[in-house]
């Protein structure tokens, strides 16, 4: 038996100074705080061996206890590392991989890969395993500022994201930061545990925040702000969701008139949801925008005419899908549905779900920013999905083959109409559905690096 986690991301430094950092093990829990502590018995080498607790109360005490040494099964400068704890009847094993980046020139690929093999593998798997691969991206960002000192590198785009505490957001912040962008979001609340620079906003006027859009250097703004759809549609919870869309937007139009000129570039969020339950029609950014369910057109579409009267050179309307990452709550609602023998098909399964991998998100975002040389997607409308949407059915099938789960009978609409009361969600995220892919991206020469579901949940999944 066994559980694997592999990650990636792209750091604006050379292999070298990346390997700095992470061959220090003893800093390990200064990017990582799923760790509280490494200690190592001498130089960094195969062989060499240490001691690591969790940071965690009641396993981090029980490690200290009862656990014995890890061992770095390997160790080549520059290129990789890999160390091994011993677990009951297993073993926990962590390794780093180091190469140049392809996109980032000068760059380093850093991927982390956690495994946990053995008869315990499930139960090490959250304690140990799941801990140390979580949040990544962010853990991906606190050792790139500790190998580069944290500084923006030269000509740093200076990228202020709204919504920028939110799953997107954070996933957005760590791509670029760790890239060497000047990264800053507009929160609510600050959170300390980011390692982003954070300023306060209320989401609806104009603040001391908007200083962050008038500084020196080239300027962009993401706007990622809302509030979760995953609630009843009732009127009151209707009007939350468009106003907190609404209200942000029409604040960051309206402090980019207070520069003398236009913001540099601007990607507006917005979802294919304003489709509304579309059917067999084949969605893209020349589809007319329906009459559609309150709680999905009713809230994109004046979503989007907020973002009209913008002070940007360059705006990018992003109808994002539904997007795939393993930090995400809703993927992790359907992996929990369907460990629980209840990934069957929603209602009849035939309605279309139009999704995408977060690291084809990443990319698209990069380059409605400008940061992509060989691909300029133009002002307008763009719709974030894959070439290849779903069905339900499929879906669901997909992810009981990927979980290793039999068979499971479908939900009939009236129970989970039932189940949204109690659970206070939309049964319409389930019911509904549409076919939406961009007819922009392709004529662009953009190319999915996860173009397929099952390869998608091949990577996030392991």
């Amino acid at each position: 038996m066994g559980w694997t986690r592999t990650s990636r991301a792209v750091l604006a430094a050379d292999r070298e100074t990346v390997w700095g950092v992470l061959a220090d093990l003893t800093r390990w829990p200064e990017w990582n705080p799923a760790l509280a502590g490494v200690s190592l018995d001498g130089p960094v080498s195969a062989g060499q061996t240490g001691f690591l607790v969790p940071n965690t109360k009641l396993i981090g005490e029980v490690h200290r206890r009862t656990a014995p040494s890890f061992t770095v099964a390997e160790s080549v400068p520059g290129s990789r590392l890999v160390v091994e704890q011993p677990q009951p009847g297993g073993a926990l094993r962590v390794s780093w991989r180091l190469a140049d980046a392809d996109d980032e020139p000068g760059g380093t690929l850093l991927q982390q890969r956690v495994e946990v093999v053995g008869v315990l593998s499930p139960g090490f798997a959250v304690t140990a395993g799941g801990p140390l691969a979580r949040g990544f991206a962010e853990n991906a960002a606190r050792l790139h500022r500790l190998a580069t000192g944290g500084s923006p590198r030269e000509g740093a785009l200076r990228v202020v994201i709204a919504g920028g505490t939110g799953t997107l957001g954070r996933r957005l912040a760590s791509d670029l930061q760790c890239r060497g962008h000047d990264v800053v979001l507009l929160t609510r609340r600050a959170r300390p545990d980011l390692p982003f620079r954070q300023r306060e906003w209320d989401g609806r006027s104009v603040g001391a925040w908007a200083d962050e859009l008038t500084g020196p250097g080239p300027t962009a703004v993401v706007n990622l702000a809302g509030k979760l759809v995953d609630c009843r549609p009732t009127s009151a919870n209707i009007a939350a969701l468009r106003a907190s869309r609404v209200d942000s937007t029409r604040a960051l139009v309206a402090a980019s008139s207070h520069r003398a000129t236009p913001v540099d570039r601007w990607v507006q969020a917005s979802t294919t949801a304003i489709y509304s339950d579309a059917g067999e029609t084949r969605c893209d950014e020349d589809t007319p925008v329906p009459v559609g369910l309150p709680q999905m057109t009713g809230v994109a579409q004046p979503w989007e005419e907020a973002f009209e009267g913008a002070h940007t050179a360059h705006g990018v309307v992003l109808r994002t899908s539904l997007v795939l990452d393993r930090d995400a709550p809703v993927l992790d609602r359907l992996l929990l549905l369907t460990r629980a023998g209840l990934g069957g098909r929603i209602g009849d399964g035939r309605q279309w779900v139009s999704w995408i991998h977060v690291d084809d998100w990443l990319s698209i975002v990069r380059a409605a920013l400008g940061l992509v040389p060989e691909l300029e997607i133009p002002s307008g409308v763009v719709i974030a999905a894959s070439d290849h949407p779903v069905r339900n059915d499929e879906l669901m099938s997909t992810l009981r083959r990927r979980v290793g789960r039999p068979w499971a009978p479908p939900t009939p609409e009236p129970l989970l109409r039932l189940g949204g009361v109690a659970l206070r969600t939309d049964p319409a995220l389930g019911l509904t559905g549409r076919h939406a892919t961009s007819s922009v991206l392709p004529g662009l020469g953009f190319r999915y690096r996860f173009p397929r579901l099952d390869d998608a949940l091949a990577d996030l999944l392991g």
